[in-house]
């Protein structure tokens, strides 16, 4: 079994530590962090790692675990902090973001002690890889899911098209997609630059079994990312907001890559925590 599942209020304040710890790493590193699309990405990964994912912290390589690729990988403060909260990263380790050394850079680097499944930078690749290691473990005669986490800025590049056939045509149940659907990616809007307003209906159109959610919605969350079926690849569009919990990170593109200041981190906590 993975970690001991828990219940909408105990994830809801996971995600609020989440939350806290991805503005402790962006102020100690001292440079520029993917706050926003960390931020958006939070009760996703919160419910992954603390509701439907199985996985074994004393066993990372547990051959039967779940796995979760952070196709977006940019988003990887969101991935650090759910792998900190369920006990695969240690503080010690957790300090060191960005520093020299470190297992824990601006982006994933496979690393399956740290609970991380693969290297990921450049936008597109991850379902790839996903298609991968379900078709592994359906010849093996595994059980276990392929979560795969998805900007929908990422949704531009061709090779998740040719992924998203192929999971389709192989009939994948195992896979989940995520998309994180927060309108917005580095250079603009989705809408300006190609719109995503049809993005679920695109899936469909490729064979996969689509489900819409609000990805801040802890128990709506947890319903659709139990789900996956026998023959079918899922994906699950969250619309969510980049940036957050954060009043002055919400829907500013500013905040894609940037550095936190002192001020900024004080007023982030301020905002996060609901002080005056």
């Amino acid at each position: 079994m993975g970690a001991e599942k828990i219940d909408d209020i105990q994830i809801e304040m996971m995600a609020l530590r989440m939350r806290k710890r991805i503005l402790d790493m962006s102020l100690r590193c001292e440079g520029p962090t993917h706050l926003g699309g960390g931020l958006s990405l939070v009760e996703i990964m919160a419910v992954l790692y603390g509701s439907v994912m199985n996985f074994q912290i004393e066993n990372p390589r547990w051959a039967d675990r779940d796995r979760c690729i952070l196709s977006k990988g940019h988003g990887v403060l969101g991935l650090y902090t759910a792998l900190a909260e369920v006990g695969f990263i240690e503080e010690e380790d957790f300090q060191s973001f960005k520093q020299n050394d470190s297992h824990l850079i601006s982006h994933p680097v496979m690393n399956l002690d740290l609970g991380i499944e693969s290297s990921n930078g450049s936008l597109g690749q991850g379902l790839s890889m996903a298609v991968g290691l379900a078709w592994a473990a359906r010849r093996n005669s595994k059980n276990h899911s392929i979560y795969v986490v998805m900007g929908d800025g990422e949704c531009n590049e061709g090779s998740v098209w040719e992924a998203a056939m192929s999971a389709s045509q192989l009939k994948l149940g195992n896979i989940v997609s995520v998309i994180d659907h927060n309108g917005l990616q580095s250079d603009g809007s989705t809408e300006e630059i190609i719109s995503t307003s049809q993005l679920s209906d695109k899936w469909r159109s490729f064979g996969w079994k689509v489900h819409e959610v609000d990805g801040h919605e802890i128990s709506a969350l947890r319903s659709v990312l139990a789900m996956r079926s026998d023959t079918q690849p899922t994906c699950v569009v969250a619309r969510t907001i980049k940036g957050k919990g954060i009043d002055f990170m919400e829907d500013n593109n500013v905040w894609h890559h940037n550095r936190l200041t002192q001020t900024m981190y004080e007023r982030a906590v301020l905002s996060l925590t609901g002080s005056n």
